[in-house]
Order: C-alpha cells, then sequence, then structure tokens
C-alpha cells in the first residue's frame, strides 16, 4: 500500500503510426496539486484521455486507488471518482448556477454518498462556496461571464465528490484578471476538500504557482521530474519551448 492516488506505468498510445504517449510513467499522490507541461502536441490532452477512458490505452498500467482502470470506460472511471474537464465549457446555458450543479450530481455515486436529497443540496451549496459562485447560484449561466463559467467547470467536477480531478487548461480564454480568481479557486478545492489534482495550463507563471510537483513531456516522451524550480532550470525543458540551444539562451 502506498500514498499513491494514481500509478502511471509504461502508458502508451499510438494514432497511425504516430506516438501520441510513448511509455509515460508518473505516480501522484493523494491531495497533490500534480502539473502536466509541455508545448503544444506534445500529449498532455492524450494523457488525460487516456487516464478517463475516453481512449483506450494500446499498453502500459494505469491504477487509481490501487484498482486497474486500464481500458475502463468512462462513465465507470467517474463513479471510481476520477473525474475531468475539458477546455471548452459547456454548460447548460438555459439553467441556472444551482441547476447545473444539481445536474452534476444526478449519478449513482451521488445518491449513494448522499442518500438523503437535503444532504445533497447541501453538499451543492458547499461546493458553490468552494468555487466562488454563491453570488451568481440562482443566476442562468448564459449570462455569465467566461470567468466564472470556468469556476461553474470546476465545480460541476468537484460536485460528485471526487477522489481527484483532471484540469485540461482551465484558463484557456481567460483575462489576466480572471485568472487569479479561478487559481485560488482550483487551490480552494484541493484544500478544502482534499481532491487531488491534476492540471495541463500554457500559462506557465500562473501554473507553476498552483502545482507542488510537475511532469515536462515532448513528443509523447517524459523528459523531466521535479519541483516547480528543478522543471524551469532544467535545460532539456528549456529547449522543447525554445528550440535547440534555447537552455544556453534562457540562462545566458
Amino acid at each position: 500500500m502506498t500514498n499513491n492516488i494514481l500509478e502511471i506505468n509504461n502508458l502508451s498510445k499510438n494514432f497511425g503510426g504516430l506516438k501520441a504517449t510513448d511509455d509515460i510513467t508518473f505516480n501522484v499522490k493523494k491531495g497533490e496539486r500534480f502539473g502536466i507541461l509541455g508545448p503544444n502536441g506534445a500529449g498532455k490532452t492524450t494523457i488525460f484521455n487516456l487516464i478517463s477512458g475516453f481512449i483506450k490505452p494500446d499498453n502500459g498500467k494505469i491504477i487509481f486507488q490501487n484498482e486497474s482502470i486500464f481500458g475502463m470506460n468512462p462513465i465507470k472511471v467517474a463513479h471510481k471518482g476520477l473525474v475531468r474537464t475539458f477546455q471548452i465549457v459547456k454548460p447548460f446555458k438555459e439553467l441556472s448556477v444551482f441547476e447545473n450543479l444539481k445536474v452534476a450530481s444526478l449519478t449513482p455515486r451521488m445518491n449513494k454518498l448522499f442518500p438523503n436529497e437535503s444532504e445533497k443540496i447541501d453538499w451543492i451549496k458547499h461546493v458553490a462556496s468552494i468555487c466562488e459562485l454563491e453570488e451568481v447560484l440562482y443566476t442562468d449561466t448564459e449570462q455569465l461571464p467566461q470567468g466564472y463559467l470556468k469556476k461553474l467547470e470546476v465545480a460541476k467536477a468537484l460536485t460528485v465528490k471526487p477522489e481527484l480531478i483532471l484540469l485540461d487548461e482551465p484558463f484557456a480564454g481567460l483575462t489576466s484578471s480572471e485568472i487569479e480568481p479561478i487559481s485560488n479557486v482550483i487551490i480552494k478545492a484541493n484544500e478544502k476538500s482534499g481532491t487531488t489534482i491534476i492540471l495541463i495550463e500554457h500559462r506557465l507563471k500562473e501554473f507553476m504557482q498552483i502545482v507542488n510537483r510537475i511532469i515536462a513531456i515532448d513528443y509523447g516522451k517524459k523528459i523531466a521530474e521535479g519541483t516547480p524550480k528543478e522543471i524551469v532550470e532544467n535545460k532539456q525543458v528549456i529547449e522543447s519551448y525554445l528550440g535547440k540551444g534555447g537552455g544556453e539562451i534562457a540562462n545566458a
């Protein structure tokens, strides 16, 4: 028995001869805020798709809470307590924030965790508080700016009381002033609920401020692993963003 909530071993996926992920291996500890870093096309979202069951791996192992979920479909994976968000938010626009969260709660997992309806509603309101949505709880989502919709995306994932959330570019499409609030929500979701977070993001400054530990990938292969400080000083990581010789340029 380990403190790892997720163990990925030699995870590989080919698309028509292209290696989207190439023997990726890493572990995530329970309660951690873990980051996956890499340039466009590196294979980050493919890793999320493989873990969450949207794509079946060719090879490897995916162990979640000491149980294999390799090749398991997304519904079963979610029932186990592992959920994900997507880059493009798609709320039910004709429904309020509360109603969107209520829809998210209509799962066998939630019915098992909260057999009493009033307890479920109390939990939904608690999630809304964590995600700073209280003031817009009964507002139709079509009236909300993008920053609130991103908070709602996190809240929908958190509503099902998951053990682990995969967050796919939560800052995409946001202005600089909208990023800090969603960063705070992600940290609170982790610290107040104990939910483990794995994050993909291209806004590097904000990304580095959130995560505790990172793997960096390029062309489907893991090229580095460590703390944010270790990663930003890694020559191979720098070169994957700046091109060959980028390590010398960055450290000149």
